[in-house]
């Protein structure tokens, strides 16, 4: 088994829902932890090998976020880019595939963490892709639907 090292590490300022940073997109913070990390390990954008990014609430952010922050964070096309979604654990999900992978030796030199917008997750209509024929609608909150609520006992908010 190879060694493995934790050699930068970085996040962005602790945000408040529809605080300061209410406009920015998960992976433009993912994107800014990166460089910041790698500026922390000494590295350059064109060492890393791989990248592995949690998102719990990917609606609306358009394909691949974890590629959206490498492309941001200066990584190049040819750096696979995997997003995680594990309720409540995606960035430590994807340190720890990442240190597997580097004390394998299938990889060398790993970005992985986590990113997160509450914020500007989406309201969703489910149903409506065929559009709403008679009687009301719902529309409801990816917030809640995928990241607070309990899956598995409806109108339950996790911790409770």
């Amino acid at each position: 088994m190879n060694e493995v090292v934790i050699a930068g590490a970085a996040r962005t300022a602790m945000g408040g829902f529809q605080g300061a940073f209410a406009t920015t997109e998960a992976a433009v913070l993912g994107g800014a932890a990166i460089r910041a990390a790698l500026a922390d390990a000494g590295a350059r954008a064109d060492q890393v090998e791989e990248l592995l990014m949690g998102c719990v609430l990917p609606a609306g952010q358009g394909q691949a976020p974890a590629r959206q922050a490498g492309f941001l964070a200066g990584l190049g096309e040819d750096v696979p880019a995997t997003t995680l979604n594990k309720m409540c654990g995606s960035g430590m999900k994807a340190a720890m595939i990442a240190c597997d992978q580097v004390a394998l030796g299938t990889t060398g030199i790993m970005v992985a963490g986590g990113m997160e917008s509450m914020t500007l997750a989406p309201y969703l209509l489910p149903r409506m892709r065929g559009g709403a024929r008679l009687g009301h609608a719902q529309a409801l909150d990816h917030m809640f639907l995928d990241g607070l609520e309990d899956a598995y006992d409806k109108g339950r908010l996790m911790g409770t």
